[in-house]
């Protein structure tokens, strides 16, 4: 388990908590592997019936960390956010997110995989992946489509262009846009509510209402290409210039292209 997570049960209802607020609650891979341990134990447990996602800071996450990525690039690592990204999308019982700041990359693209999405009307939701030199992963390439249709979708993923909350609950992505201090208590309440609904029926009409076995075959296959952009040129430069501070310079790579 990872320091910067945080697991409680209480109430029927399992919160996973982002605690690494220093970083933006960027996540390291030591991190995906506790979301996925959690939810393993939130699926073994009889008594748990919900799922939260939370956060501390101000922020709800500034996605993968980007010094992570960049040993994967060298092939240092592997990212192991792949496996959390299956984890989530095939997780039977409800989750819910309380968004109560700024979410970048997989902090937008996980919300895909939750049941209810509360979030504040203050937060922007990004997934600058092109920008980035990688591609959509956690069956975004599909599901944001879906709900912004193509050109909305291709700007967020090519150009880093953002979605407010109130947007977001325009497009379907979340239930409601609250003041960033209430979305944390709207969505326990949520979680309450599900707790007294019979937990069998809702693992049904879960299971019927997403094709598991199509969102998970999507997520393999964006990994295959997400593993081949992290170690292209473009990617390395991205990188580079992050942990250098400056601005990316593709010219180079243009030219030599």
């Amino acid at each position: 388990m990872s320091k910067y997570v945080k697991t409680e049960i209480k109430g029927g209802v399992m919160e996973i908590v982002i605690a690494r607020p220093e970083k933006k609650n960027a996540l390291t891979s030591e991190m995906y592997q506790a979301f996925v341990d959690a939810l393993a134990r939130a699926e073994r447990d009889a008594d748990v019936h919900a799922v939260l996602f939370a956060a501390e800071g101000d922020m709800f996450t500034a996605g993968n960390d980007m010094e992570d990525f960049a040993l994967a690039a060298g092939g240092t690592v592997t990212p192991k956010a792949v496996p959390f990204m299956e984890a989530i999308a095939a997780f039977p019982k409800p989750v819910v997110a309380a968004v109560h700041g700024h979410a970048v990359g997989i902090g937008t693209t996980m919300l895909l995989h939750c049941d209810l999405v509360y979030i504040a009307e203050s937060a922007r939701l990004s997934a600058p992946f092109m920008k980035l030199g990688i591609v959509p992963e956690a069956a975004s390439s599909l599901l944001i489509p879906m709900l912004m249709g193509h050109r909305k979708a291709f700007a967020m993923f090519a150009l880093g262009e953002s979605m407010t909350g109130p947007e977001a609950v325009a497009c379907g992505l979340a239930n409601a846009a609250l003041p960033a201090d209430e979305v944390r208590a709207v969505a326990g309440r949520a979680c309450a509510a599900l707790a007294n609904v019979p937990a069998g029926a809702l693992r049904a009409g879960k299971g019927l209402m997403r094709d598991r076995d199509a969102l998970l075959a999507l997520i393999r296959k964006e990994a295959v290409v997400l593993t081949e952009r992290v170690q292209s040129p473009e990617a390395r430069e991205v990188f580079a210039a992050f942990l250098e501070k400056r601005a990316p310079d593709f010219t180079k790579l243009r030219a030599a292209g």
